[in-house]
């Protein structure tokens, strides 16, 4: 009996989403797709079924967490516009529960330098997705040029994703901690401080 087209769909997403968590848990390199389609509940032959390659569910596993966190990241903003919606959005990302759970956080920190080396299809869906993040940041930055907001954005996204990069590369839990906690330290300081600046004066 053959399968609709809805089931057919409905397996090869489930495809996807078992590989965005397992690359981000084992690397792309790492996770082989026997592994990947154990996980999804499939038998090892029903890859290229749905796929041409792994370079291709790469691109789009890669695609969907990036997605994935840019609308955890918009929900986060949306709820407290503007600096106090920056400042949860950096307090949530710098946090240690985001720090041990790599399968379901930041794929550029868990998969940063394997998409580095990967095809120019899944680097271009990756810089989407960064850029997109950038501008939600930047869209919260009152008081200042389009052009300024979107510098500090890219200076504060890149610090995110180094800061929690290092946080799970030390092996000493108290060094790891305080990573974070300077980062989302320097970073809420840095938004209270542009906040009081582009205050309008009185008197």
């Amino acid at each position: 009996m053959r399968k609709s087209k809805q089931e057919t769909a409905e397996t090869r997403q489930r495809i996807v989403e078992a590989a965005s968590a397992e690359f981000r848990r084992n690397g792309i390199d790492g996770t082989g797709l026997a592994d990947l389609m154990a996980t999804a509940g499939l038998t090892h032959g029903g890859f290229y079924k749905h796929f041409g390659s792994k370079e291709q569910v790469v691109e789009e596993s890669v695609a969907l967490a990036i997605e994935s966190m840019a609308d955890s990241m918009d929900r986060t903003l949306s709820a407290s516009p503007g600096i106090r919606g920056l400042q949860a959005a950096i307090t949530e990302y710098l946090g240690v529960e985001h720090r041990d759970n790599a399968a379901s956080g930041c794929p550029f920190v868990a998969l940063g330098s394997e998409v580095a080396r990967s095809s120019d299809t899944v680097r271009e869906a990756t810089t989407a997705g960064f850029l997109k993040m950038v501008n939600s940041m930047a869209s919260q930055l009152d008081g200042v040029s389009a052009t300024a907001a979107r510098k500090d954005a890219l200076v504060m996204l890149s610090t995110m994703i180094g800061a929690m990069t290092m946080a799970r590369i030390v092996t000493d839990s108290s060094l790891s901690a305080s990573i974070l906690r300077q980062a989302r330290k320097h970073l809420t300081d840095h938004l209270e401080r542009e906040a009081c600046s582009t205050k309008p004066q009185h008197g």
